[in-house]
């Protein structure tokens, strides 16, 4: 229960005071009129004694009497309404009591919003933070123990006040029957002792003739006393003593006063400021005086009781449209059953100033004629009549009372009751138990003994004579209850108790079972609801007095009832009080019983503590995840603040309902929507301010995106543009990593290969993963597209209207260098929210053009992106702000068919605002960034719009989507500049440079090109041959250098006419399209590159992005190695020495057809063989087909041998500029320039792509290997010698097969054509196209290990077993007479090459070996029966590349056929030790033919 100002034996005692009557005369009412008081109203504020009196009791002890308060009203003598009940006029003076005492304004009026929890009770707000109950149970601990923090309730106590005085006096009780009367008569009256007796005779009539029921009198002898009113003013001062003499003759010096009053006249104290203690009394005057008995015309009941209907006379309505029914549960939702619910609370009033003291309350001074002087002879005027006059006579009639029942002390019950007959008549017959309890017991006449022990009682208790009070109720209790009397009886239990409390010392406790009692007594059996709610305010103050809130509470809970919803409201209230002054704080019971209470108060017509309660208790469920709960409260909320015009909150508490995730049917949220947008029209009618915060639906800023740039347009007939960047598109980390790797390559080739310092990649559309700490870069006429996540959290469909764009935006001048530089502002900030306040309006076009959507409709609980777009026409600063709309639901949309239907469309339409705002990233740089939690900036809304610059789009037109493996495709691509800037420096990057080439002008044949290549709209320029297909033919050889296929870096340029494109200028350019060697689906992206004509702008150069995905399909399979070869040119070519000494290679290619006929392919024709080298050409085929050329179906397989020789001397350097030989062998009647574009260039392409692999391998395996280059030097040359021994079996010879494909497509035949590339790199190592991928090692145990020194590099035995090239010269036939002469001899010539740099040491064995015959029979078959003549060991010295000539007779003895390659030759490199030595790898057989002549 909420602490009270006063203490409870202070209320108590207030609440029992003794009654004193007022008879006036007309002239003395005049004289008080004068001050727009009457005689009651003058004395009123003076009526409590500041000294201390005194009693005698019975026993003649003293007993003092302390801080007395007398009550002093005027006679009325209409009837009022039986004590059961209260009147009309009194319920409605209640109810206006606890409206006009209300909270401060700003206080608890204010929805309480989510964060720190304000507990605004009245006058402080006590602050708790979350953690919540814990905080909690400190606060309301500290709350129930300090003085400090003390919770009133300011409006329980008026009521509780009023509802005490305005008690109907009952005969049960004399508490409040007038124990005297006041007769006043002016000193202005001719003869005022007559008005006296006038007085006199009236008071006596009106107790005593029977004709009036009320007032009601305590004893029949009441004290008259006898006050003179004399107007200082106006009266004979002299003539009032005089009069005054003569009454204290007639009546006793203690039974009259003389009072002097009106002593100030209006002239003559005008200035002086008089104290106006009558104010806080004159509501309570009223109510006594007339609205008690002043029934209204309309005589409705201010609430709803047992006898009276359920009207509420402030409203003209159903209480805050909610049903007055008993049936409906108080947490029950209301849910509005049309979408105008909201049109009735509109009407509704509830003015709080209402009852605060009526017309003259406000405007009229009171006792404007008194001074101070007359304040304390009216203060002393009470102390005298109450000292000298009123105590008395009570303790006189005390004595009287108690002289009679001590007289009949000892007697027996029989007698008692027959002495009862005796002294007091007879009393009402006897009834059953049954008519007892139905008519709440016995009705005891006046002169009852009953009664005169209850007056005794009641005397005593008036005058704090606790201890003999609690004796004689406790008496007339048990005399009640023996006669079943249980009005007597409850009436005597509660006083009994209350005395037990207010007995000082406490000699026993307070007996609580009495006012239980009493209580259940008053309501059950005497339905007297007004006792026993006098009876329950009684208890409940001294329980909370003694710490025993959970009993008052129990006590207070029980007392509500549906008969009056202003008692229930207060009394709920007070229990929810107790509950948080528990010293364990039930915070959750006390917040449930605040709603209780505030739907009772809102039945009662008392919106704002209805209101008040209802936010107090939604600072507990905030949060906890009672959604339900919460729903209720905020929609309780909202209609009480709207009621109470107090939109702001109702649209805040609406809010709140619609933005959390509700669990509210659909039906419901339908229902919350149309009561917020009621709420939410009705707050900005009238409203001048801008548009304020929506919200609904719900945005995910984060998650909003901005793209920079026209969106992309489709492909137009056979053109397909470039994919460039969409906002379809998902944004991949890795594809942007790829992407700004490409764009830093080709910026680097602009900027001679160095990357610029302030270098940023481009990013066309900016999202949450992009980089946003700086400002974007936007075009101007370029538009500017913003991607918003809408959420619609409702069940319900949302429909948003007229969506737009708010923006902000300042002008700059980036012409001038100095805002180039400065970025200082030249133009006032431009908004746009003037013009979305009505969409209708134009918005600025010379400024920034804003697209607005017209309808935008988000399904129930659906994520839905709208994409706004601006178009810039100004450069400067842009800062989008966010979104504005109008929000509606769907249901008032449906009907927009019917006038009337458009009318509630447009009522439930409103237009508001969401603002973008997003965070970014987490700062953690810093030791301050890693304690605390800062986030920088994201700049993607707020792009800086920069001058004009060029636009280009790219076309593609004939581009496949399936090739085979080394297909060769002719496309076309169309580069377009639609901007009115011109374009240059265009250049393109791609990760797969090998797959298209734009050709070069140096690469254009002078020769004729063949009528048949156009014919068959070949991609190759070829030439026709007079002699395709002779094995006599020798390839036509050209020299290229590598710079004409502009193969510097992987950036390409592009061969536009003019390297300018003007604005609106298109060009048309051939590309060449090569399959990849791998088969699957590739993903290759191209960067376009372009630069503005005009430099020095904020964007340095443009680009524009293309991904497309080829199928590749397997077509050939070409392996192809090297070999010496040991057969010497042919001797009718013109040779020297040097290409003699050089020799030639053996190349022999492999051929297979590994199509499985997936594109219709039906065979391949290899129709050319060419090799591009520096130092090696393909001289001639070896092994010509018969037919023109090699036709292979599915899964056949061709071999091919080819010669190479070494280029001439004077073609291997020239200009300082290496060239490559370009040798063409055309196995049909036409020939491909292969040294030409596309050939050429993809072979370019293919040569660097796989040399920058090797590179990579190689700087990788020298980068694991560091530390060798110290060890090598200090191991002299061996490494240098390895390496001219690898050089030795280099070979460096690259074969090009060029091919055709036959392919039935639509029952049509295709050629295709393709050409395959294989780098020959090692003699005797084979290479094959495509490349075969490895195979992935198996995972390994790491062992880790003390590094050791690397091992010295010495050559391999493959290297050196290659050092000399041997190579025997002899007759094929020889013949022979053996019969003439036994012995053939033979001469051969042994030829030794150094095919190394190095000098090296031959050791020459012709010795046969001596292996056993199971080592090479046939050899030794061969070779046995010849013998080699002369030297058989020869150690020879070979410098770099020598040729040596070794004359050798081999001797015969038979005719047969022999083998002379038989020498052994043993090589190794000069200065080193034996172990180096190796056997050299022998050539084929050499057979001769020894014949007999």
């Amino acid at each position: 229960m909420a602490q009270c100002v006063q203490s409870v034996q202070e209320f108590i005692q207030d609440s029992f005071v003794p009654m004193v009557a007022v008879l006036c005369s007309e002239d003395a009412e005049k004289v008080t009129r004068k001050n727009n008081l009457n005689f009651a109203e003058l004395v009123r504020p003076f009526c409590r004694l500041t000294s201390e009196g005194h009693i005698r009791d019975p026993n003649n002890m003293v007993q003092p009497v302390k801080n007395l308060r007398i009550s002093v009203n005027n006679v009325v003598t209409r009837p009022t309404p039986g004590s059961g009940t209260l009147s009309p006029a009194q319920r409605r003076l209640l109810s206006e009591v606890v409206l006009s005492c209300q909270p401060p304004e700003g206080g608890v009026a204010n929805v309480v919003t989510a964060g720190n929890y304000d507990l605004n009770f009245n006058d402080r707000s006590l602050k708790a933070s979350a953690p919540w109950y814990s905080a909690w149970r400190e606060t309301l601990l500290e709350l129930s123990t300090s003085k400090l923090y003390t919770v009133t309730t300011p409006w329980f106590e008026a009521y509780r006040e009023n509802f005490l005085q305005s008690m109907p006096a009952s005969d049960h009780e004399f508490l409040n029957h007038y124990l005297a009367c006041l007769l006043v008569v002016s000193s202005s009256e001719a003869v005022p002792v007559e008005q006296f007796l006038k007085l006199s005779q009236e008071q006596h009539r009106i107790q005593h003739s029977g004709e009036y029921t009320n007032p009601k009198w305590f004893i029949p002898n009441t004290l008259k006393y006898y006050v003179l009113l004399h107007d200082m003013s106006e009266g004979d001062e002299q003539r009032a003593d005089a009069v005054y003499e003569d009454m204290k003759q007639r009546y006793g010096a203690q039974g009259c006063y003389l009072l002097k009053v009106n002593s100030r006249t209006f002239s003559a104290g005008a200035d002086e400021q008089i104290p106006d203690p009558w104010s806080q009394y004159l509501h309570r005057n009223n109510m006594h005086t007339q609205d008690i008995y002043d029934e209204p015309v309309n005589n409705a009941t201010v609430e709803n009781n047992v006898s009276a209907s359920g009207r509420d006379l402030n409203d003209t309505t159903e209480k805050d449209g909610v049903s007055n029914s008993l049936d409906g549960h108080p947490l029950q939702l209301d849910a509005a059953s049309d979408s105008g619910s909201l049109d009735a609370l509109d009407a509704m009033t509830s003015d709080p100033k209402r009852g605060t003291g009526g017309p003259v309350a406000g405007v009229v001074s009171h006792g404007a004629c008194l001074t101070l002087s007359d304040h304390d002879r009216i203060r002393q005027f009470i102390q005298e009549f109450t000292f000298r006059g009123l105590l008395p006579h009570i303790e006189k009639n005390i004595r009287q009372l108690n002289d009679q029942l001590v007289s009949r002390k000892g007697l027996s019950r029989s007698l008692f009751s027959a002495t009862k007959k005796w002294f007091g008549g007879g009393k009402v017959p006897e009834k059953s138990i049954s008519e007892l309890k139905s008519t709440s017991g016995l009705l005891y006449p006046p002169e009852a003994p009953e009664l005169q022990i209850r007056k005794m009682a009641d005397l005593c208790f008036l005058v704090q004579h606790y201890e003999l009070a609690y004796s004689c109720y406790h008496t007339a209790k048990k005399d009640f209850l023996s006669d079943q009397a249980m009005l007597y009886a409850a009436g005597a239990l509660e006083m009994a108790a209350v005395s037990a409390f207010l007995q000082t010392g406490a000699p026993r406790p307070y007996p609580a079972h009495y006012m239980d009692t009493a209580i259940q007594t008053y309501r059950d059996v005497c339905k007297n609801m007004v006792l026993a709610e006098r009876c329950a305010l009684l208890s409940a103050e001294i329980l909370k007095s003694q710490g025993k809130y959970s009993d008052a509470a129990t006590l207070l809970i029980k007392m509500t009832s549906e008969d009056s919803d202003l008692r229930s409201a207060l009394l709920l209230e007070q229990a929810g009080h107790c509950f948080i002054n528990m010293r364990n704080p039930m915070v959750r019971k006390f917040a449930f019983h605040m709603i209780l209470a505030g739907h009772r108060f809102s039945k009662a017509g008392q919106k704002r503590h209805a209101l008040r309660c209802y936010c107090q208790a939604m600072q507990v469920y905030k949060g906890k995840g009672w959604s339900l709960a919460e729903d209720h409260i905020n929609f309780t909320i909202g209609r009480q603040s709207f009621t109470l015009r107090q939109p702001e909150n109702a649209v805040s508490a609406f809010r709140h309902i619609l933005t959390n995730d509700s669990q509210q049917t659909a039906t419901q949220q339908g229902a919350f929507l149309r009561e917020y947008l009621y709420v939410y029209k009705s707050v900005m009618e009238g409203s001048e301010a801008g548009l304020p915060q929506l919200p609904l639906p719900c945005i995910n800023s984060s998650a909003t995106r901005v793209y920079f740039g026209h969106e992309r347009r489709l492909a137009e007939g056979e053109k397909q543009a470039a994919t460039h960047v969409s906002l379809d598109q998902e944004y991949d980390q890795d594809l942007a990593a790829m992407w700004c790797h490409l764009e830093e390559q080709v910026v680097a080739a602009a900027n001679r290969g160095v990357v610029p310092v302030n270098f940023q990649p481009t990013q066309c559309c900016l999202n949450s993963q992009t980089d946003n700490l700086r400002f974007p870069l936007a075009v101007v006429e370029e538009p500017i597209i913003v991607e918003v996540t809408f959420r619609n959290p409702l069940k319900v469909p949302l429909v948003l209207s007229d969506l737009s764009l708010l923006w902000k935006f300042t002008a700059k001048d980036f012409s001038k260098a100095q805002d180039v530089l400065t970025g200082e502002a030249t133009g006032e900030a431009i908004t746009n929210e003037k013009e979305v306040l009505a969409p209708t309006t134009a918005q600025k076009s010379d400024v920034i053009t804003s697209e607005v959507i017209p309808e935008f409709l988000i399904s129930p609980e659906e994520t839905k992106v709208a994409r706004l777009k601006l178009l810039p026409h100004k450069t400067g600063q842009l800062n989008i702000l966010g979104v504005a709309y109008n929000l509606a639901t769907s249901s008032s949309g449906d009907m927009s068919h019917s006038t009337e239907g458009q009318q509630t469309l447009d009522l439930l339409v409103v237009r508001g605002r969401q603002d973008l705002e997003i965070r970014g990233p987490r700062l953690n740089h810093t030791k301050e960034d890693k304690t605390l939690v800062r986030h920088g900036p994201d700049r993607r809304l707020d792009p800086i719009i920069t001058p004009a610059m060029p636009l280009m789009e790219v076309f593609f037109l004939q581009f496949p989507t399936a090739l085979l493996c080394g297909e060769i495709r002719k496309a076309y691509v169309e580069f377009c500049n639609v901007s009115s800037v011109a374009l240059c420096g265009l250049r393109v990057a791609s990760t797969h440079p090998d797959f298209f080439t734009f050709g070069g002008q140096a690469t254009t044949p002078l020769t004729p090109v063949s009528p048949t290549s156009a014919e068959n709209c070949s991609a190759y320029k070829t030439l026709v041959t007079h002699h395709g297909g002779q094995s006599s033919s020798t390839a036509a050889v050209k020299l290229v250098s590598a710079e004409d296929f502009g193969q510097t870096s992987g950036v390409v340029e592009i061969p536009v006419e003019g390297g300018t494109l003007r604005p609106g200028e298109s060009t048309q350019l051939p590309l060449w399209l090569r399959g990849p060697d791998q088969e699957g689906v590739h993903e290759i992206n191209f960067l376009f590159y372009y630069e503005s004509t005009e430099k020095g702008g904020k964007i340095s150069h443009r680009v524009l992005r293309h991904t497309v995905f080829i199928c590749a399909s397997r077509s050939l399979s070409v392996r192809a190695s090297a070999y010496r070869s040991s057969i010497p040119l042919d001797q009718s070519q013109s040779q020297t020495r040097e290409e003699e000494t050089s020799g030639s290679m053996l190349v022999f290619i492999d051929v297979e057809n590994i199509n499985t006929s997936e594109a219709g392919v039906r065979e391949f024709h290899i129709v050319q063989v060419s090799s591009s080298s520096k130092h090696w050409w393909l001289h001639k085929c070896i092994n010509p087909a018969k037919e023109k050329d090699y036709k292979l179906t599915s899964r056949e397989r061709a071999k091919l041998c080819f010669r190479a020789t070494r280029c001439k001397p004077h073609q291997d350097t020239s200009d300082a500029v290496e060239k490559y030989s370009f040798a063409d062998l055309n196995l049909g009647n036409e020939r491909i320039i292969s040294s030409t574009t596309p050939c050429g260039d993809f072979f370019f392409r293919c040569c660097q792509t796989s040399e920058s692999r090797r590179a990579g391998a190689a700087s990788a395996e020298s980068s694991s290997h560091g530390r060798t280059q110290g060890l090598g030097a200090a191991a002299g040359g061996t490494t240098d010698l390895a390496s001219v021994f690898k050089k030795c079996n280099e070979l460096d010879l690259n074969i090009i097969i060029l091919w055709k494909a036959y392919v039935v497509e639509d029952n049509k035949q295709l050629i295709l054509e393709g050409q395959l590339h294989v780098a020959l790199q090692t003699i005797g190592k084979e290479a094959c196209s495509p490349t075969q991928k490895e195979e992935a090692q198996e995972m390994v145990l790491l062992k880790f290990k003390s590094e050791l020194p690397p091992p010295v590099i010495q050559p391999s035995i493959e290297q050196l077993s290659h050092l000399i090239k041997t190579n025997l010269t002899y007759p094929e036939t020889y013949s022979h007479p053996f019969v003439q002469e036994s012995l053939c001899v033979v001469p051969v010539t042994l030829t030794l090459s150094n095919c190394s740099l190095a000098q090296v040491d031959v050791v020459i064995d012709l010795r046969h070996k001596t292996s056993p015959p199971s080592f090479n029979p046939e050899s030794l078959e061969v070779h046995s029966s010849f013998t080699w003549l002369g030297q058989t060991q020869y150690k020879l010295q070979l410098k770099a590349q020598e040729v040596l000539c070794l004359a050798l007779r081999a001797c015969f003895l038979q005719t047969g056929v022999y083998n002379l390659n038989t020498p052994r030759v043993f090589a190794k490199p000069a200065n080193q030790g034996v172990m180096c030595e190796t056997s050299q790898q022998t050539a084929s057989p050499a057979l001769i033919i020894i014949n007999n002549a």
